[in-house]
């Protein structure tokens, strides 16, 4: 029997090729989709595992015995808004402990540097950056302590003293635990992509599988007429079919194999992955392997499942019993899951991911569930405004087996609904936490934070002299520490604001004083959040007198730059080197952005793959689920046109049965996408969601337009398959 089932897969004629070639795609890219999500996974955890060090915490425990003390400071640093991670060092000993990567740690006036701060060192004028470290560089930082290939990170060596005065704490070993926030994270954000991306391949699978299933559940009743077991019809079925899925499976290790560079390449977690850990394991590859091929044969038994209950079973056809509204049951329970969730976020990133993954799980299964019903519904209201043959006709055809007409839409159902909820999650995220530094007086300010219980009164002369040598850089306003205490409570009721600023330094650019007053209260970059200062601000008197505000320590130095990044550079140059003390290093209006943005670049290109992805597979499902019903009804439409019907009449059917569905569908999945995406932000962030942008919209109509692009694209066959030389041979 296996013999003959291969034997009737590959030789049985042009149909059975397409058909083979169809399940082969179809499998290939399920494949492909499903290695790629396993293996971005591995990179993730291997990626995560390389932030342990980071984690390392200066404790005031008991000396370990054998082991000398480590100073340690981790700080931020900048470069063109692109983030850099400095680490200050100093042995204590030779029994001091080296952190991943490291061959040994920096002596004084030594460092090490990723290879990416490496190459931009060596790209970089000096007065812009390098002066900024102490020493030179000795080598470049290994893999281990270096997450990502565009990770740049220094460690600089000191002499124990150095750090001493600085304030650095001591460490005895390095941490090794990655951020367990981070990790839970990235866990949920990519277990949601792959449930995006993997239910429309299943259920493109499954279409394909399918493909031409009247015609072959004929063939399979005419064998058990003739003798043959329920078994051997089985048998053939699944031979059928897993051959099928193991050309496709093998496909779709060439697939994945075609696209491992660039999926190394795509910054899902904000950055890219190093090439190599971008990999499946030989577990992994032996369960696809054995696995897809094995789902393929149980698809092809249950598609054909009514052959094996009695071989004239696939005569007996009736109308099947309409779908009921519990249908909407497992939807409005998905929902009804993230609802409950608000107010009641459970506290760690885990319980996150249990609480939030599961319930858009059952909403996705639950439009699939629903949809017959919904599609139900949609037939029904066309029947009742049907004023047109070709409408009243597709109208009961749709009601008459609407399991089958949604069965064709499915794919692009989930489509929409993973790109809504992700646009919609994202564009709140963006509106909520994206960029708020964009007025003139934010344009090319940087700024530089004092600590509360600095006693400095000025800046010294020696800065100062430097940063006015430094063309391109302007005023420089100092704000101090205002002694009145703030009792604000929201952004319309600030109370004292934290710093107050003398009214003959206040620069016009973040506005003015009000009337009368000597020294105001301003914010402490003289800017606020959102965007408070600004020409047009008038700051408010403080009681602060002249004489008192002379003694005030420091709160922070505002330096006006013309923007350009010499120099913002060089003046950071300047700042950091001249004030060494300080943890926050100095920073620009995109420089407090630039770690958000890198995870929003992450998330959106999430989302990008998830449209990119998804759409496609889902028109692909289209395609041949329309195809596969036109192959199946040709007998009653060629009888149709022997009767006299008119060919544009039955292409206006076929239109009709395919377009109405996807109408309903794309309302729905839309409103279920959005809807989801408004539970999840208000649970978990507190947000309301707000309205996507322009490029959301065209991407569904897009997704749309190919779509009815494809309807019309099948409608040229029902000339070629309704002719009358179809009615008499079938």
């Amino acid at each position: 029997m296996i013999r003959f089932g291969l034997r009737l897969a590959v030789t049985g004629g042009r149909e059975a090729f397409v058909r083979l070639a169809v399940i082969a795609a179809a499998v290939a890219l399920g494949t492909g989709l499903l290695l790629a999500t396993v293996a971005s996974l591995h990179a993730v955890d291997k990626q995560t595992a390389r932030y342990g060090w980071m984690t390392t915490r200066a404790t005031e425990s008991a000396p370990v015995a054998g082991v000398d003390p480590l100073y340690w400071a981790l700080r931020e640093d900048f470069h063109e808004s692109k983030l850099i991670g400095r680490l200050d060092v100093a042995a204590t000993g030779p029994a001091a402990p080296v952190p991943p990567g490291l061959p040994r740690l920096p002596g004084p006036g030594e460092y090490f540097a990723s290879p990416k701060l490496a190459e931009l060192l060596a790209a970089t004028p000096a007065d812009q950056l390098g002066a900024r470290y102490p020493g030179h560089l000795v080598g470049t930082i290994g893999r281990d302590m270096v997450p990502d290939p565009d990770t740049m990170l220094i460690v600089i060596g000191h002499a124990p003293e150095e750090l001493a005065v600085l304030g650095a704490g001591q460490v005895t070993s390095i941490g090794t635990e990655p951020p367990g926030a981070r990790s839970a994270g990235l866990d949920l954000v990519l277990s949601t992509v792959a449930g995006g991306l993997l239910f429309p391949v299943l259920i493109f699978i499954g279409t394909a599988t399918r493909l031409n299933a009247a015609r072959r559940e004929q063939r399979f009743a005419a064998m058990r007429l003739v003798g043959a077991t329920p078994r051997q019809v089985s048998v053939i079925a699944a031979i059928e079919s897993t051959a099928a899925a193991f050309i496709g499976t093998a496909l779709g290790f060439a697939l994945y194999a075609l696209g491992h560079d660039t999926l190394a390449s795509i910054p899902f977690t904000g950055s890219r992955f190093y090439p190599d850990e971008v990999a499946v394991t030989g577990l992994d590859a032996l369960l696809v392997g054995l696995g897809v091929p094995l789902a393929a044969a149980v698809a092809a038994r249950l598609a054909l499942r009514r052959v094996r209950i009695s071989p004239l079973g696939v005569t007996r056809r009736v109308t099947p019993r309409p779908p009921r509204a519990y249908r909407l049951i497992p939807l409005a329970l998905g929902l009804a899951e993230l609802t409950y969730f608000i107010g009641r976020r459970p506290q760690t990133s885990q319980g996150q991911v249990a609480a939030f993954l599961p319930g858009l799980l059952v909403i996705m299964a639950g439009l699939v569930i629903a949809g017959p019903y919904l599609t139900m519904v949609g037939a029904r209201l066309l029947a009742r405004r049907a004023n047109r043959p070709a409408t009243l006709i597709a109208a009961r055809r749709l009601a008459d087996n609407p399991q089958a007409a949604f069965r064709a839409v499915s794919g692009l159902m989930l489509a929409l609904f993973v790109t809504s909820t992700a646009v919609g999650i994202i564009t709140t995220i963006v509106a909520e936490r994206g960029t708020k530094h964009g007025t003139t007086a934010s344009a090319g300010s940087m700024h530089v934070y004092f600590h509360d219980g600095d006693p400095l009164t000025t800046v010294p002369e020696t800065i100062s002299a430097r940063l006015r040598d430094v063309p391109g850089v302007g005023r420089m306003i100092t704000v101090r520490h205002n002694p009145v205490e703030r009792t604000g409570s929201g952004p319309d009721d600030f109370g004292s604001l934290p710093g107050v600023i003398s009214c003959a330094e206040l620069d016009p650019v973040f506005g003015r004083c009000a009337p009368g007053a000597v020294v105001a209260e301003v914010w402490s970059d003289l800017i606020g959040f959102p965007d408070a200062g600004g020409p047009d601000t008038v700051w408010a008197a403080s009681t602060v007198t002249p004489e008192q505000y002379a003694q005030l320590p420091l709160m922070s130095l505002v330096v006006r730059t013309d923007g350009s990044t010499a120099a913002v550079e060089r003046a950071r140059t300047i700042l950091e080197v001249g004030l060494p003390q300080y943890e926050v290093p100095p920073m620009v209006a995109g420089d407090f952005e630039a770690d958000f943005t890198n995870t929003l670049t992450g998330w959106k290109q999430l989302a990008n793959v998830i449209i990119l992805a998804s759409l496609p597979i889902a028109g692909c499902s289209l395609a041949v689920s329309i195809v596969g019903g036109l192959s199946e009804r040709k007998r009653p439409f060629s009888l149709l046109r022997l009767s006299g019907v008119p060919l544009r009449t039955l292409r206006r059917v076929v239109a009709l049965e395919s377009t109405v569905p996807l109408v309903v569908v794309a309302v729905v999945a839309i409103g279920a996408g959005l809807l989801s995406a408004q539970l999840f932000l208000t649970a978990q962030m507190h947000y309301d969601l707000r309205a996507p942008s322009l490029g959301y919209y065209l991407t569904v109509l897009a997704g749309l337009v190919g779509s009815l692009a494809i309807i019309g694209s099948t409608l040229p066959l029902l000339r070629r398959i309704t002719g009358p030389e179809t009615a008499r041979n079938e």
